[in-house]
């Protein structure tokens, strides 16, 4: 089945505290966005390669790959006003049948088996987001007090979540609504019910100073083997 893979790289590098975006930060000799783009291509040589970005960005993306010979084939579109916005222009250049990912620019250390595990439960059912469970304990928080809450009620969501084309692209028909919070909720919205598969602990969403030193000794540590 053909894949798509769409992946959103909006991001600031304001809580990097940095004037460069965080997907263009350098992680191991290149750009993070660049190692996130290459797990996909080999997962899948063929897999239809979307990445979404502002506009403000994409001539700078264009010297990025100049200076480091990136050489992935890829389509390039602009970022929205908000992350449905964005996810919902990449949609636009899907036109048949297939799988798709949609996976954050900053996480590139989702695993080869978590893309596979999401693929082959998207083939089954329509779709698969992966998830971990919460190993830290939980508080509401209710005012000035909280209290304690059952944390196997709850599970961390991750990406690529993925879906069957018709699925997807059926749920961003939908207007914006303030309560989306990733894709799994536009498609719930939708009607559609959200299947799971596990993900991997080094999965992380580059967004601090801490995350881009944990991603980078991960890294060096795959590396190696």
């Amino acid at each position: 089945m053909k894949k798509f893979v769409i992946i959103v790289a909006g991001g600031s590098g304001s809580r990097m505290c940095s004037a460069l975006p965080k997907q263009f930060l350098e992680l191991c000799g290149k750009p993070v966005l660049m190692h996130t783009i290459g797990l996909f291509f080999d997962f899948d040589p063929e897999c239809e390669l979307i990445l979404v970005l502002p506009a403000s960005q994409q001539d700078y993306w264009a010297d990025l790959c100049l200076k480091y010979t990136f050489p992935l084939p890829h389509q390039i579109v602009s970022g929205g006003e908000t992350r449905f916005h964005s996810v919902q222009n990449g949609l636009k250049l899907i036109q048949e049948e297939g799988i798709v990912f949609i996976h954050d620019g900053v996480r590139p250390l989702v695993s080869l088996q978590t893309i596979q595990r999401c693929n082959l439960m998207a083939q089954k059912n329509g779709n698969a987001i992966p998830v971990l469970p919460i190993n830290e304990s939980l508080r509401k928080q209710k005012g000035l007090q909280s209290v304690s809450v059952d944390r196997t009620l709850y599970l961390s969501v991750q990406t690529p979540q993925t879906f069957r084309s018709d699925q997807i692209l059926k749920a961003y028909e939908q207007d914006f609504d303030a309560a989306f919070t990733d894709d799994a909720s536009v498609a719930e919205k939708a009607g559609f019910p959200i299947f799971m598969v596990e993900g991997n602990r080094e999965n992380i969403k580059i967004t601090t100073p801490t995350d881009l030193i944990v991603a980078e000794a991960f890294l060096q540590k795959k590396i190696k083997k």
